[in-house]
């Protein structure tokens, strides 16, 4: 028999890997929704969110960190929940506050995420009261530095954002970048272990219960990256090539080379990784790749996300 959580007040809308879970939390005092998704599903976020609601307001926004996939509807649901307050992690802060959009990664990734404000700050430490249960606040570096997860001990349910899913965990950002930071997602790893989630609500996919396997595919997956650095660049490359896709839908191949050749992150891979041979061939090396694993389809001169 398949097991399901079902918490009072607790409401998981999965959503596809463009735009990450949303959770929303209900009691008598509040409700608050975790992450909202990218900006081009932004109507639905909210469509989703009023039709839980049933005409009552949304009080909070928590983001567990501010990539584009997780915090790109903050700006709609701010303009259509006037009064909403928005709680973010505290490390991009500043950037926040002046929108540094190079700071916050979303001209380096080549993707999109509309200006929204902030009213409070998420540390970790801190117990949220959220659906008449008490969340733990904790720090979860490796993806993003910033990113933190909610844990509530009771009913030891996890919302772990992208520090682990059912087959792994998201990109590592930082490494991308230059920055060692393979250390801070086995550390992560450990913390999720030393808690103990039964439940395990992931930024992307369903929720799940086998924890100790996805722990197990997850360390496997990053000792794979700590003994191959240049697996996981290419697999960052192809997630930037793949999520720009997913955006698009389907897009002209020269267009689509032209628009990576202008994305920083892709550049920086391209010469830490592959500068050996033209940009131009080591893109096509990468959708060839994509092909391949079935992620996208050549059609013509048009390039088709599958």
């Amino acid at each position: 028999m398949t097991q399901r959580l079902q918490i009072t007040g607790l409401q998981v809308f999965e959503r596809g890997w463009l735009s990450a879970n949303n959770i929303l939390l209900t009691d008598d005092d509040s409700a608050t929704l975790i992450d909202s998704g990218y900006v081009t599903h932004e109507a639905q976020t909210v469509a989703l969110v009023q039709n839980a609601l049933n005409g009552r307001a949304l009080d909070r926004l928590v983001n567990t960190h501010l990539h584009s996939d997780h915090c790109g509807g903050n700006h709609h649901l701010q303009a259509h929940y006037t009064q909403l307050e928005t709680w973010i992690p505290p490390g991009e802060a500043k950037a926040v506050s002046i929108w540094d959009a190079e700071a916050l990664s979303y001209e380096a990734t080549g993707q999109l995420c509309p200006r929204f404000k902030f009213e409070g700050l998420l540390q970790a430490g801190q117990i949220l009261r959220l659906a008449c249960l008490n969340w733990e606040v904790h720090a979860a570096p490796g993806h993003d530095p910033h990113s933190v997860m909610l844990f509530e001990p009771t009913h030891k349910i996890l919302i772990s954002a992208d520090a682990l899913w059912a087959s792994g965990f998201g990109v590592v950002f930082p490494e991308l970048e230059g920055v060692d930071a393979f250390h801070e997602v086995a550390q992560t790893l450990d913390l999720i272990e030393s808690l103990k989630p039964i439940w395990v609500i992931p930024g992307h996919g369903a929720v799940f219960n086998n924890v100790d396997a996805a722990l197990e595919i997850a360390r496997k997956k990053l000792d794979g990256f700590v003994q191959n650095p240049q697996k996981h660049g290419r697999y960052g490359a192809k997630v930037l090539l793949k999520y720009k896709l997913l955006e698009l839908t389907q897009v002209e191949n020269k267009a689509f080379k032209a628009w990576a050749t202008d994305v920083p992150y892709l550049t920086k891979l391209h010469q830490t990784f592959g500068e050996q041979i033209p940009m131009q061939d080591w893109l096509e090396d990468m959708l060839l790749d994509l092909e391949r694993s079935k992620a996208l389809a050549f059609q013509d001169n048009m390039i088709v996300n599958l």
